[in-house]
């Protein structure tokens, strides 16, 4: 039998009115109830009937999710994490790629309220364009770096280089060069920070600008030369991974034996390299999650004057192949 709305009432422990309250986006709901009733829709996979909401409230039902493009494959990643949890709850999502352009951006920024219910943005769109922005507004940035002028998600750089450099000192790699950490906004330093309280002391040499398989590939060599003594690339993404390893195949160095490698992303691609890529899962559907939920409470008029800023739990896959071993 499909599950109901009453169904989903009697798991959260409140009247069906109290979860349609909750679904419509209805002011003065305790946080408490919301967070219970949210937990069971989840549990129960159940999708509110979006149309016969949109006819209740007056709202459009419809969230704009803007990304640069989409041919990245961790922007698409999130890109369809943030669809499937707005679907879930009974909205509609029209994916906008903005191509860089801030002409886009700010079009897309000015439809709120008119087209859109609210906005997702996907990266750091720049101060000028959320100029004028407030907390208040139905605008949600994830990956933007923690601005502080609406509410944001980001992953936990913090936890992230945490966690890999316990790995790889237990791993016995103590000479990485960091490639293309600038992605996220603090991550050499949080590398650099973690690889410290992990017992390696000398800094580790950067490289910044590296985003794309070819970068990977391109920057080996001179990661090799300002380091010769090299024993990990620490990447920032799976793609920048994933061109280094081609460019170390080519120059016949031995992965993991000589250099290892580690990305960030958790691409499906890295699965199925030879040898296979360890890496960082930054949670794309928990991001997601996160990012709706603050996007709900916005809608609703429950959230604080403040801007929030959540940041999610990452996870370390380690795969033997590219570290030489398992922790």
């Amino acid at each position: 039998m499909p599950v109901t709305m009453r169904d989903v009432a009697a798991l959260a422990g409140v009247s069906v009115k109290t979860v349609s309250r909750v679904v419509n986006l209805e002011p003065h709901t305790r946080p408490e109830v919301v967070r219970r009733v949210r937990a069971a829709i989840a549990e129960l996979d159940w999708v509110p009937n979006g149309s016969a909401r949109t006819l209740r409230t007056g709202r459009t039902g419809l969230v704009a999710v803007a990304v640069t493009e989409l041919r990245r494959p961790h922007l698409a990643m999130l890109g369809e994490a943030l669809v499937d949890e707005i679907g879930r709850r009974g909205l509609q999502a029209a994916v906008e790629p903005t191509h860089g352009d801030p002409a886009r951006l700010r079009d897309l920024l000015d439809a709120r309220g008119r087209i859109f219910d609210g906005l997702v943005l996907i990266g750091d769109p720049g101060e000028d364009l959320l100029t004028g922005l407030r907390a208040q507004h139905p605008v949600v940035l994830v990956h933007g770096g923690g601005r502080g002028t609406v509410d944001a998600v980001d992953a936990d750089l913090v936890e992230a280089a945490s966690l890999v450099a316990r790995h790889l000192v237990v791993m016995g790699r103590s000479r990485p060069v960091l490639l293309g950490l600038d992605r996220g906004a603090g991550g050499v330093e949080a590398m650099r920070a973690a690889l410290a309280s992990a017992g390696v002391t000398e800094p580790a040499p950067a490289i910044g600008g590296v985003r794309t398989r070819a970068d990977g590939a391109d920057v080996v060599d001179r990661a090799r030369r300002e380091r010769p003594d090299l024993d990990t690339l620490v990447c920032g993404s799976d793609e920048v991974a994933l061109g280094a390893l081609a460019a170390l195949a080519r120059d016949g160095v031995a992965v993991p034996d000589d250099v290892a490698v580690i990305g960030f992303d958790d691409l499906d691609d890295g699965q199925f390299t030879t040898p296979s890529l360890t890496t960082v899962d930054p949670g794309p559907g928990r991001l997601a999650r996160a990012a709706i939920d603050l996007l709900a409470d916005r809608l609703s008029g429950t959230a604080p004057a403040e801007p929030r800023r959540v940041i999610s739990p990452v996870e370390l896959i380690r795969r033997e192949s590219t570290l030489g071993g398992m922790s």
